[in-house]
């Protein structure tokens, strides 16, 4: 009797622990994000209550960054090469829509349309720009504006300039007093250098990013960096995205450091998500995807961080969210304004195309702007010296003179790009005409 009763407590210990063991069993989310520490942890944080209310169960997120947008594309890029089934990461959350795209032409994306009470809340576009995907493969979770970021106090305390456009960077009393960051390793960098190229078109475009180049101070390997070197004053004026600069600004005061939208070519653009392919914890992510459009994520982009429904994280996130009527439901508590009803026009910008040539334009701006730019600076200063008009007129011209139409980087872009050696001789060549056209343009401004 004795044995049996022993027998029946160790049963029952044992179920006891396999009990306690289902109830502390936790589901699991791996999810690569190039967004700041704030954004991961107010995500993190919401996330985990939300997800045991609608499932009953604990959730743990496990969030990976290689080091940027740019790096972590490339990294599920080349895991993909690898691994071509799946590569043990169940999303990728954030970037703008240039990315999703790309990754949707190589079939890396797992579709997952939203309940049907979720997608009717989100507008199809924005100004022409798709916020999320037609067969639903990414989603634009957040929106994004690009623009100049600049410190006021020290601007008046220095006599420079105002500025209202992308060309008013390219004027010769602010030369050194303007921060930028290289496309090559920040995504958003990539965003303003190729809205300035679909704002002016190619020609006009790299004219501008050359001569605006040739004002710049230093770049920056991520954009992060610039509102914080213009709220320090290192530079005056700063190409920025919108929510570094809220940021900043919060921070120090808006009547130091200011934001504006550049007149001659703005751009609301989606900043994404999507589930990857062969994601190995594919009903969480998909559940995650539901709760980044719920209310309750969507207000920790446009609340302050005292508002009893906004984020914990000091400062905020400073994100516009893409719900419409969000707006109109909190009225003055949203930090951020309206974009769905903004002041200018937005320029017509073209996605497909800017994602076809991303490489290269990034690698063209880099060989002709960055990777010269002592060069470029010594010719700027040269012409800047100049006090004959034709003389000037002529070194300008050589100083931004092209190797390549845009129709010809186009047609390379699509296959020729990614063959190594063909990029590496290109580099090369543009190299060397970047030198010698300094060089001709800072003997012709003499």
């Amino acid at each position: 009797m004795t044995s049996m009763k022993t027998l029946v407590s160790s049963i029952t210990l044992i179920c006891c622990f396999v009990v306690v063991g289902f109830s502390l069993a936790e589901d699991s989310l791996v999810i690569i994000s190039p967004h700041p520490e704030g954004i991961e942890s107010e995500f993190d944080r919401t996330f985990k209550p939300w997800y045991k209310r609608e499932t009953g169960r604990a959730v743990n997120v496990e969030w990976i960054d290689r080091g940027g947008t740019s790096s972590d594309f490339r990294f599920i890029e080349s895991e993909f090469q690898r691994v071509p089934e799946g590569i043990g990461l169940d999303l990728f959350f954030g970037g703008g829509t240039d990315y999703y795209l790309k990754l949707v032409e190589k079939g890396l994306l797992q579709p997952y349309k939203l309940p049907e009470a979720l997608l009717k809340r989100i507008p199809q576009d924005i100004y022409g720009i798709p916020v999320y995907d037609s067969e639903y493969r990414w989603y634009g979770a957040a929106l994004s504006t690009f623009g100049i970021m600049y410190n006021e106090e020290l601007r008046q305390r220095l006599g420079l300039p105002e500025v209202s456009t992308w060309n008013d960077l390219t004027h010769p009393e602010v030369f050194r007093w303007v921060g930028a960051a290289d496309p090559r390793e920040s995504g958003s960098a990539h965003m303003m250098y190729e809205i300035i190229l679909q704002g002016y078109g190619w020609e006009k475009g790299l004219e501008l990013i050359t001569k605006l180049g040739a004002n710049v101070r230093g770049f920056s390997a991520g954009s992060s960096a610039i509102p914080r070197d213009v709220a320090l004053g290192q530079v005056i004026y700063g190409m920025a995205i919108d929510f570094y600069a809220y940021g900043k600004i919060i921070e120090v005061g808006e009547d130091r450091v200011k934001y504006i939208l550049p007149s001659d070519a703005v751009v609301v653009s989606p900043d994404s998500i999507a589930i990857l392919k062969g994601a190995p914890n594919l009903k969480v992510a998909q559940k995650f995807l539901e709760f980044v459009f719920s209310d309750e994520a969507q207000k920790l982009w446009v609340l302050k961080d005292t508002d009893p429904e906004g984020p914990k994280w000091k400062g905020g996130l400073n994100r516009r969210s893409v719900i419409p009527a969000l707006y109109d439901e909190l009225g003055d508590r949203c930090v951020v304004p309206n974009p769905f009803k903004m002041d200018m026009k937005p320029i017509h910008y073209d996605s497909e195309k800017a994602g076809t040539r991303w490489n290269i334009v990034n690698d063209i701006i880099g060989a002709l702007v960055i990777d010269s730019h002592k060069d470029l600076v010594n010719a700027w200063k040269a012409i800047k010296k100049c006090k004959k008009a034709e003389k000037r007129e002529a070194a300008i011209q050589a100083l931004v003179r092209l190797p390549i139409t845009e129709e010809e980087a186009m047609q390379i872009a699509q296959e020729d790009w990614k063959r190594q050696d063909f990029r590496n001789q290109k580099l090369k060549e543009w190299g060397q005409f970047a030198t010698q056209k300094f060089k001709e343009a800072k003997k012709l401004a003499k």
